[in-house]
């Protein structure tokens, strides 16, 4: 199982050189776990630069993995792994989400560097 950062969701979306990163687990849909975050992020960053119609594609695209919703019990878990990894909030929901499915992170955002079970590709 797989959960790609938004910053991988945006640099695939984008086709930049990065975008080879994730590709695999992105187009992997059986595999490929999408926390609600996730969405949230990338239709903003997307609605920002290229408007509403190319921020729906994007999102429909992520829908094809499972979307996980953030729960009570998934919320309290990504408090604890802020606390102890010093983690903001979103990137403690995608660690959090990730854990909870025993899948692998995969990110550029270094904030996950060195941490066990994550892909951290350095920008």
């Amino acid at each position: 199982m797989n959960v790609v950062d938004s910053s991988g969701w945006l640099e695939y979306f984008a086709g930049t050189p990065a975008a080879d990163h994730f590709a695999a687990p992105i187009e992997d849909f059986t595999n490929l776990i999408v926390p609600v975050i996730s969405l949230y992020e990338v239709f903003k960053r997307i609605l920002q630069q290229r408007g509403e119609g190319s921020a729906l594609q994007a999102i429909a695209f992520m829908q094809q993995g499972q979307v996980v919703e953030l729960t009570a019990p998934l919320s309290l878990t990504a408090a604890r792994i802020s606390a102890q990894e010093k983690l903001p909030m979103a990137d403690s929901i995608m660690l959090a989400t990730a854990r909870e499915y025993g899948a692998t992170l995969w990110t550029q955002d270094s904030d996950f560097q060195g941490i066990e079970n994550v892909h951290y590709f350095e920008k």
